[in-house]
C-alpha cells in the first residue's frame, strides 16, 4: 500500500536564490511548497475579487 494521491499537479516555478532563501528563512526548507501554494491561493482570491468587483459578478464558492 502506498500513500494516497495528493490531488496536486506538479508545476515547476523558477525563483531567484534570494527569494528562495527568504522563504526558507521564514518557513524552513520543508515548507517552501506549502508557502508557495498558500501565496498563490491568496493572490488568486485577491485578483478574482478585483475582477468580480469590476465586472459586477458574484464571487464563486
Amino acid at each position: 500500500m502506498g500513500r494516497p494521491p495528493l490531488n496536486f499537479l506538479e508545476t515547476k516555478v523558477r525563483l531567484s536564490s534570494e527569494t528562495r532563501e527568504r522563504i526558507a528563512s521564514l518557513v524552513g526548507n520543508y515548507q517552501i511548497s506549502a508557502f508557495i501554494r498558500e501565496a498563490v491561493e491568496n493572490e488568486l482570491e485577491r485578483r478574482e475579487a478585483i475582477k468580480n468587483k469590476i465586472s459586477g459578478s458574484e464571487p464563486k464558492d
